[in-house]
């Protein structure tokens, strides 16, 4: 696989998220953003890209679980949220909001991986797409 990485001024810009099953995590980030694994694993490492280059996520496996609220966490932007809310569920992803949180036209729900890691799926009002 060619590596496109994500580049910021002064080298490249990777995302770790902590895990504690290597193999879970990997099936649930590729399945969730149709990224691709970059090789085998080299525990405690798995690394994620996307087919045409772009943002590598790396999977680090760490033995303590997770215990509170990310500091950082991805947002997922798209067109239809029930029907993404229901595709990351369906991966292993749990809903962590009841009602989708509303604000300045966008609308979004908090989810959880199977480690606990929360990300958000967001939609957008209609003007983001056409700008």
């Amino acid at each position: 696989m060619t590596r496109s990485p994500q580049r910021y001024p002064h080298g490249d810009l990777v995302v770790v998220i902590d895990c504690s099953d290597l193999e879970r995590s990997a099936r649930f980030w590729t399945g969730l953003l149709g990224y691709e694994r970059a090789g085998a694993a080299v525990e405690p490492y798995q690394s994620l890209v996307p087919p045409g280059g772009g943002c590598e996520l790396l999977l680090q496996q760490v033995p303590d679980a997770k215990r509170t609220k990310n500091r950082v966490h991805l947002d997922l932007r798209t067109r239809d949220l029930d029907a993404e809310v229901e595709r990351a569920r369906s991966l292993g992803a749990a809903l962590l909001t009841e009602e989708p949180v509303v604000e300045e036209g966008w609308g979004w729900h908090v989810l959880a991986d199977p480690d606990g890691n929360e990300f958000c799926v967001l939609q957008p009002p209609e003007e983001y797409w056409r700008g």
